[in-house]
């Protein structure tokens, strides 16, 4: 499944002939060197993307017109509660006092001014009270400890119709909304075991099935299972099981055909995982993914990177979302690698949990 090139034909090294950053399999023990390779480019990874992400802050700004019905959701919130979730998650996995620490505790601080605090959220939900998308990026502040007692006022009741207990979605999506309801702290409207099974993850399917859809399909119920990789022990036995024999080939799946999205999303379901990480996995993809990140911090969702030197090589809408999940992906895979050499007698970093705050 994978090939490994140390030259292209115009004899530049370190690429394969489609122009992608050579590599070992990921499948093989050991692959990028000895052991400690991730550990060697995460936190530089970590803080380039934060960088980035910091310095195109305003890009993830909302429109004055996002409560109009013709505002389209994927190109305003949904960035925005991407950044608000992944930010918030590396906020309280990194130590108190690191940079990417303080960069990401300020996205989320930028991410609550843009929806005033919750009342923007309050308005969406009024307007909108049969969608579960205001509802799940509030879910993402409260996990991170902003609420806002208007919000959670006409959620309550909201939430205990029939119309949402029935809400007709996908199983891994349903997964995301227990996951809301218990960042939120209400009671949860299905039990998330019997959802889990009926995911493509919790049915254990054929791996040799996997594919994109799958693939994110896959990550997210890992994310919302363990509430963005904060929670590993809530991964079942059989689950942890299956996926440390498949991700090794599915990550180098990925990064064959460049994925680079995919990818990130991968290593941080593989850090996510209970016990120890999965140090020959993280260490034979970490470096290849370091490879493909931009100068400036950025990294593409698919296609060959970019050797443009300019600040911007690739259009914000292609790579917002896969420098947030290398980020999201680093700060898990530092804390899993840490709490493994941990583990065998070596210090690690420890975390803090965000300030609860209520708005009225």
């Amino acid at each position: 499944m994978t090939t490994t090139a140390t030259e292209d034909p115009q004899g530049r090294p370190g690429q394969d002939p489609q122009g992608r950053p050579a590599r070992e399999p990921a499948s093989t023990p050991g692959a990028s060197g000895a052991s400690g390779a991730a550990l060697a480019v995460l936190p530089a990874v970590l803080t380039s993307a934060l960088a980035w992400t910091d310095a195109h802050r305003t890009r993830f700004a909302l429109p004055d017109d996002v409560l109009e019905p013709h505002t389209q959701v994927n190109a305003t919130l949904k960035p925005l509660g991407e950044l608000a979730q992944l930010g918030s998650t590396i906020r309280r996995t990194t130590a108190p006092g690191t940079p990417g620490h303080e960069v990401a505790g300020d996205l989320v601080a930028y991410a609550w001014e843009q929806v005033h605090e919750g009342a923007l959220l309050l308005e969406l939900l009024r307007a909108e009270p049969f969608a579960a998308y205001p509802y799940e990026i509030y879910a993402a502040f409260a996990g991170y400890g902003l609420r806002h007692e208007g919000f959670e006022a006409l959620a309550r009741p909201l939430t205990a119709t029939r119309a949402w207990a029935h809400t007709e979605q996908h199983a891994n999506r349903q997964l995301g909304l227990v996951n809301s309801e218990r960042r939120v702290g209400v009671v949860t409207h299905t039990d998330a075991g019997g959802v889990l099974s009926r995911t493509w993850l919790g049915g254990l399917s054929e791996p040799w099935m996997f594919e994109g859809s799958s693939g994110y399909a896959l990550t997210h119920t890992v994310f919302h299972l363990t509430d963005w990789g904060r929670m590993p022990d809530r991964v079942p036995k059989k689950i942890d099981g299956y996926l440390r024999t498949w991700l090794p080939a599915w990550a180098d799946g990925c990064l064959e055909s460049g994925q680079w999205d995919l990818t990130g999303e991968l290593l941080a379901v593989a850090a996510s995982l209970p016990g120890p990480a999965p140090v020959e996995l993280l260490d034979a993809v970490w470096p290849v993914l370091a490879d493909v990140q931009h100068p400036t911090g950025c990294v593409p969702e698919t296609g060959v990177p970019a050797e443009d030197p300019s600040p911007d090589p690739y259009p914000f809408i292609d790579c917002y979302h896969s420098t947030l999940v290398t980020a999201f992906a680093a700060a898990l895979s530092l804390r899993s690698l840490r709490q493994t050499d941990e583990r065998a007698g070596k210090p690690t970093g420890e975390t803090t949990p965000g300030r609860e705050r209520h708005t009225p």
